[in-house]
């Protein structure tokens, strides 16, 4: 199995976009902006994507935040986004890192993989801890985190945070 974790960059294609529209709006906290945008436009939401990892064009009490693609033997499979630092609002829910999983793809194991190659993108950054969230009647995402070396602070208000120390 090839596994490729490939930042968004202004080339990708029809794939891609495929993927993002499988996806459709996003569900537990994690947010799709793309599933509803024509093709035609496409190139515009991928260069939204590179400026935001660059911190171009942030709108207010946005951070930089780089949009990763999961590939497996050259299949998109998953999205990731890795925030380069946290605000107050990443804090109390967002954190660091927010994932998913295209549903043709899900319980194959690619979200334990894409947190994982999240981390290396995070040490990369020189982030040296991850603060994570989800809902707590999100097991799914919990056990990825858990398998991840994620380690529970606190839950409050239906709201797991985790951290995740990174060996630099």
């Amino acid at each position: 199995m090839l596994i490729e974790l490939r930042p968004a960059n202004e080339d990708d294609g029809e794939d891609i976009y495929e993927m993002i529209v499988e996806l459709g709006p996003g569900e537990n906290g994690y947010i799709n902006s793309g599933f509803d945008i024509p093709y035609v436009d496409f190139p515009k939401f991928l260069k939204g994507k590179v400026d935001m990892s660059e911190g171009t064009n942030l709108p207010p009490h946005y951070v930089p935040q780089t949009t990763y693609w999961l590939l497996v033997n050259s299949r998109p499979v998953g999205i990731g986004k890795l925030r380069h630092y946290l605000n107050d609002d990443l804090r109390r829910s967002g954190g660091h890192i927010g994932y998913t999983i295209r549903p043709s793809e899900r319980s194959k194991g690619y979200g334990y993989i894409i947190l994982n190659e999240l981390i290396k993108a995070a040490k990369q950054k020189k982030i040296r801890e991850l603060l994570l969230t989800c809902n707590e009647v999100n097991l799914s995402s919990r056990k990825v985190i858990e398998a991840n070396s994620g380690r529970l602070q606190y839950l409050e208000n239906g709201k797991c945070t985790y951290l995740i120390s990174v060996e630099m």
